[in-house]
This record gives C-alpha cells, sequence and structure tokens, in this order.
C-alpha cells in the first residue's frame, strides 16, 4: 500500500503503532456500503465503466456475506479496514477492484463510514431512552400517590410523591432524546467525494452519492469534511450527560435499596451475592451504571482533547477517534438497557418511604404557608415561628402535627385549630398543586402528557443496513 515512495516497509514498532483493524473492524458494513455508493456513482458517471462498477459491487457482497459469517481477519500489514477490504476484493475480482478508489481518499472515505456509524449509535440511544422513558412513565403513574420524603442536602425536607420523583428522571432522559437528536441533524451531510482535502478533478455526483446513503445533503467543505469530528463529540457530549443522568438514578436506587432505607427491592436479575456472606444482596448493576459514567465521560475527555490541537486537514492523531467513541458506545448502551430493566422491575416499598416522610418534621414548610396564607404572617417571621415549634417537637419526640394547639399557641397566638389540615403529609401533597408540582392530580397530568408524547413519536429505525 505504500507503494514506490518508501524503499523500505515499515518497522515492527511503526506496523502496530499504524494498524488501526484491531479496532476499525467495527466500520466494515458502513465501509461497504460507502464503497458501494461510491461505485455506483462511479458508474453511473462514466468514470468507471458500468461493468466494471457491477463486477465490483458483486464483490463488495461477497465480502459483507464472509464478514457477516466469519467475521472480520486481522491483518495488520494491510492497516485498516479500508486497506483490508479493498485487498480482498483484489483477490476476488483481480486488477478492477483497484477501481474503486477513484476519486476518493480513505480521509474521505473514514469520515463518511464514522458518519455511519455514529448516526446508528444516535438512533439507538434515541431507542433505548424512549424505552427507559416509558418503564418511568408506567412506574410513576403506578405510584402516583405514593408519598415518601423528598430531600436536599439527602436531609427530609419536603414529602413529595414517587411518582412525581419517577418522573423527574423522565424529564432528564427526554430532554436526553433531544441531545441525539440533534446531533443527527448536525451529522447529516456526506463527507463523501471530498477526498483527501481538496476534492477531486473527476466529474463526481456528491449529490448523489449523499442520496444513496441517506444524508440530506454533501458537505460543504472539502477541508472541514475530512477533519471534522465534532460529530463524535457531539454523540460523547450527549452521551456523557445521559450518563451523568442514569447514575444519579443508580445512586439513588443504590440507597434506596440499602438496609437503613430500605425503600426498595432491586430484582433479583440484576443483582449479586457475595462469596462470604450469605446475606448480602450487592446493587452491581446499578454500582456498574453509575461506574460506566465515568468511563463515558473519559472518552469524552480523551477525544476533545486529541482534536483540540489539530491543524487542518487530516492529521494521523485523528486515527485514536474511533476507540473512545465505540467503547463508550458499548458502555452506554449498556447501561440504559440495564436502567430499563431496573426501573420496569424494581419492588417500591411504599410503606417504608410514607413512614420516612413523617419524620423529620416535612411538613415544617406547609405550616410556614399557612401562617402567611392564615393569619397574615411574613413568610421571614413565620419561618422563624415554625423554627420554634420544630425545635419544641425535637423536645417532645413528636412530629409538628402531634404537638398539641395549646403549645403551638404558646409559639405565636395567630395559630388556631385549623392548622392541622395543613399539616398531614397527605395534605401537604396535596397542597402542591403548581404547574409541575407533586400533587398526584398534576403528577397523573404530567404523565397523560407524556404518554401522548411517546405515542406521537414514530418508532425509531435506523436508516442504516
Amino acid at each position: 500500500m505504500w507503494g514506490g515512495r518508501f524503499a523500505e516497509g515499515p518497522s515492527a514498532v511503526m506496523r502496530e503503532i499504524n494498524a488501526s483493524i484491531p479496532f476499525d473492524k467495527q466500520l466494515w458494513r458502513e465501509d461497504i456500503r460507502a464503497s458501494k455508493a461510491h461505485v455506483a456513482m462511479l458508474g453511473a458517471q462514466g468514470i468507471v465503466s458500468k461493468d466494471d462498477a457491477e463486477t465490483i459491487r458483486d464483490g463488495l457482497d461477497r465480502i459483507a456475506q464472509e464478514y457477516e459469517r466469519d467475521g472480520v481477519p486481522e491483518d495488520w500489514d494491510l492497516e485498516d479496514i479500508h486497506m483490508t477490504v479493498e485487498s480482498r476484493l483484489t483477490e476476488l475480482i483481480g486488477p478492477v477492484a483497484g477501481r474503486l478508489h477513484t476519486a476518493r481518499s480513505r480521509n474521505d472515505q473514514v469520515a463518511t463510514d464514522f458518519r455511519l456509524w455514529t448516526r446508528a449509535a444516535n438512533l439507538r440511544s434515541i431507542a433505548a431512552l424512549r424505552r427507559l422513558r416509558m418503564a418511568l412513565v408506567e412506574r410513576a403513574d403506578e405510584h402516583a400517590d405514593a408519598i415518601m420524603p423528598g430531600f436536599t442536602h439527602l436531609q427530609t425536607a419536603q414529602p413529595v410523591t414517587l411518582g412525581h420523583h419517577l418522573m423527574a428522571y423522565h424529564e432528564m432522559f427526554a430532554r436526553d432524546e433531544t441531545r441525539f437528536a440533534a446531533a443527527n441533524e448536525r451529522l447529516d451531510e456526506c463527507p463523501l467525494g471530498s477526498a483527501a482535502l481538496a476534492g477531486t478533478g473527476f466529474p463526481i455526483d456528491r449529490e448523489a452519492t449523499a442520496r444513496a446513503l441517506d444524508f440530506t445533503a454533501p458537505t460543504r467543505n472539502s477541508l472541514d469534511a475530512v477533519s471534522d469530528r465534532d460529530f463524535a463529540l457531539d454523540y460523547l457530549m450527549a452521551a456523557s450527560t445521559t450518563a451523568i443522568h442514569l447514575s444519579r438514578l443508580a445512586e439513588e436506587m443504590i440507597i434506596w435499596a440499602s438496609q437503613p432505607f430500605g425503600f426498595a427491592k432491586l430484582p433479583d436479575s440484576l443483582s449479586t451475592g457475595s462469596s462470604i456472606m450469605p446475606q448480602k444482596r450487592n446493587p452491581d448493576a446499578a454500582e456498574l451504571v453509575r461506574g460506566h459514567a465515568g468511563r463515558i465521560i473519559g472518552a469524552m475527555n480523551a477525544l476533545a482533547i486529541t482534536m483540540k490541537g489539530l491543524p487542518l486537514a487530516y492529521s494521523k492523531d485523528m486515527q485514536d477517534d474511533k476507540p473512545p467513541v465505540f467503547e463508550a458506545a458499548g458502555l452506554h448502551d449498556l447501561s440504559l438497557a440495564a436502567m430499563a430493566g431496573m426501573v420496569g422491575e424494581t419492588t417500591f416499598v411504599t410503606d417504608r418511604m410514607r413512614a420516612a416522610a413523617q419524620a423529620g418534621h416535612a411538613t415544617a414548610t406547609d405550616l410556614a404557608d399557612w401562617l402567611v396564607r392564615e393569619a397574615d404572617v411574613p413568610f421571614r417571621e413565620a419561618h422563624h415561628i415554625v423554627g420554634e415549634a420544630v425545635k419544641l417537637a425535637d423536645v417532645k419526640a413528636c412530629s409538628l402535627e402531634e404537638l398539641p394547639l395549646s403549645d403551638l399557641r404558646k409559639i405565636d397566638e395567630r395559630i388556631d385549630e385549623r392548622v392541622f389540615d395543613a399539616l398531614s403529609i397527605e395534605a401537604s401533597v396535596a397542597s402542591r398543586r403548581s404547574y409541575g408540582g407533586t400533587a398526584p392530580d398534576q403528577v397523573r397530568q404530567r404523565i397523560a402528557e407524556a404518554r401522548e408524547a411517546l405515542s406521537d413519536i414514530a418508532p425509531t429505525a435506523s436508516r442504516d443496513t
């Protein structure tokens, strides 16, 4: 492949550092698809004969069958998937195979293959996020009335419903879905035909190859086209944000499944035991989802740092663009699948959640709100009054609603018996009826909206075959 420019082949070290076939063989389907689109265009434009174009196409189909059946062979002397395919094509059809590379370079070839692969990865993420969102909506509907403590600083703050809590994650993952969709919109241009960096003098039809590969248009600048990896960074950034959200949900599942909380029992299928302690039920799947987030974010950092100082156009550093994306995609797909299963199959111990919501004076804010609303007390003064009431309840080891009215009136005589209508956790939750609040009727409205939004979205199917 190095041709007549070099007197000697690569040294052993150069051979090993230069070869990318161990990882870029994942692109074989995209490489063959793009090659078939390219040779069809060459034939249509008369750049190669129609007979040669048909012979090349048939040879590529035979290679695809072989790779599907037997896998891709790794010959490091051939360096990458592009030369591996071309070498096998030459073995199958002879010298006519050399016409395939007319009017293209490995630079625009890999940029096209990698875009096709990344587009499919974005679509997989969208489909997986939709399944996770559906699971969250189903469980939220099931527990729209179930009361649990809401936390700030992991301290009991106000009572909320489990349905409201689960729908908070639905909102996160709905935003994540839009990030992958936007990433696909931005990558929807075809680099094929940009050649090495300057375009080509052959009369190619770039619009034809773009259409054949389901891109809306060819890229507008050949220099940018072969050196751009924004589409890969877009994918990794979207995956990193999703991984952060998955990690937060995993962390809560881990906490909730611990004995001190006891809010949830994770499914057997996503838990493990201990080699020494027979009583243990470890949330390993959730912990691995949490751990994978670090690796996905690390992959994004790795590619960003690789790209940050590269001049135009292509540099060999960019060979290292694919391993972090491939690794992140595998972890991301697995994490989404694991979390969808966890959400769908976890048993929530709602009695334990409700009991925890009773503790910690979770309705203190409701007492303050009552003073503002019913006794016309400025909120800051009400805040101070409620602080005194909480202190007294701690002394008496009771909840706020268990304090006698006489004790409350000693703190502030404007308090009357109506206050007890506001101090139960049920009343607290029911009162939070502002749009987006935790009141069960509000939660059900958001669930209905989410169901409608999900039903309005056509099933996502990859355009890549």
